[in-house]
């Protein structure tokens, strides 16, 4: 099943195996994706992955921007540059999406603030470290709770955004409300502490992230692809559970999906394993379950592995997506589908001491897979 052909709203995908989001950091300075990024990118295309989803792209030139060296979707500079991406994908046999992401708490470096200051649901921030891998470093700040104000300001910012994509060629985009960045917050009861209309109960939470998907979906064009991505965990807690369990996960599916998400995509360490208990189901499963009629649903996780692959989507998976594993191998589709060996990821070799693109990753170089 995994090389079926399927389609994802207007798009139609030669499989069933697309490439997860992976922050890279290898923008310029003042956010514009360059010709390094261009060619990172093409290549999963050329090595058989039916769809692509970019790293996080910041949305604002206020507190969005979760990285220094993250590419962004704001200027009319940033569109340009992401141009010559899309144009090489899509010459290379593929559509791609653009992830629209807000840093919220997490954020590890904005050029567009004085000092440290981050935006959050609540003045909660992540109790961790920053990652040396994205040019952090030290302890997270408290953040600033998001006035009203600053939350019309995000939102908009993600609708900006999203027509800015659609500008530079993008089919699509994926609205991140996963891994602990802003949109994610607002769903976690221990981040989000509000005692307003976006704060309580699960379906006081999910109402923020509920409005940015419907703002977006309302703004782009109908054969424009709207998607979402959903955690419980985040790169800071990968422990953390919404405490309502699947009773939350019900909610936050449905509202989300409703609000005009073509596709949820679920996220976990292990996207095999059940989330809500021993006994209870998969991420995946539950948004299988949950979504509203028509919604795709993407698994991500751990699924490297061809038959754990395999098993995502025999559990009702629309489409799998993999991150380090299609770092390790970017032809993944074309050698399980001619049954050849894959490569083990080295994170030696592609996250550290940074997670910038490596000049082995660019076409003309040594590849991994060749290795």
């Amino acid at each position: 099943m995994l090389f079926d052909s399927t389609t994802l709203g207007t798009l139609s995908l030669d499989n069933r195996v697309a490439l997860a989001p992976m922050t890279r950091v290898s923008a310029t300075a003042d956010g514009r994706a360059t010709e390094a990024m261009a060619e990172y990118y093409a290549k999963f295309a050329e090595g058989g992955f039916s769809m692509l989803v970019t790293e996080g792209v910041y949305t604002d030139d206020a507190y969005s921007q979760g990285y220094l060296n993250q590419p962004g979707l704001v200027t009319d500079d940033h569109v340009d540059a992401w141009t010559q991406v899309t144009e090489a994908v899509h010459d290379a046999g593929a559509p791609v999406v653009a992830q629209l992401m807000h840093g919220g708490a997490q954020t590890q470096g904005n050029p567009h603030v004085d000092g440290e200051t981050t935006l959050a649901p609540s003045t909660v921030g992540p109790d961790a470290e920053k990652a040396d891998a994205y040019g952090g470093s030290g302890e997270f700040p408290e953040p600033k709770r998001a006035t009203r104000a600053d939350l019309d300001t995000a939102r908009e910012g993600f609708v900006d955004a999203a027509t800015n994509a659609h500008e530079a060629g993008f089919d699509g985009v994926e609205i991140h409300a996963a891994n602990g960045y802003l949109l994610n917050e607002f769903l976690a009861a221990d981040m989000n502490q509000r005692d307003d209309e976006y704060g309580g109960g699960p379906e006081a939470r999910v109402r923020y992230p509920e409005s940015v998907v419907s703002a977006v979906s309302e703004a782009v064009p109908d054969d424009f692809v709207v998607g979402v991505r959903i955690s419980q965990t985040r790169v800071t807690d990968e422990e953390y559970a919404w405490p309502e369990g699947e009773d939350a996960a019900s909610v936050f599916f449905e509202r989300l999906s409703a609000a005009g998400a073509d596709y949820v995509h679920t996220t976990e360490p292990d996207a095999t394993s059940p989330t809500f208990g021993d006994d209870g189901p998969t991420l995946a499963e539950a948004a299988v379950e949950h979504v509203t009629e028509g919604t795709v649903v993407v698994a991500n996780g751990g699924l490297g592995d061809p038959d754990a692959a395999r098993q995502a989507v025999a559990d009702g998976a629309d489409l799998v997506t993999l991150a380090t594993s299609a770092l390790a191998n970017p032809d993944w589709p074309r050698r399980v589908a001619d049954d050849d060996g894959l490569t083990a990821f080295d994170p030696a070799r592609f996250l550290a001491p940074m997670a910038t693109i490596s000049p082995h990753e660019r076409p003309g170089e040594a590849s991994t897979a060749d290795d």
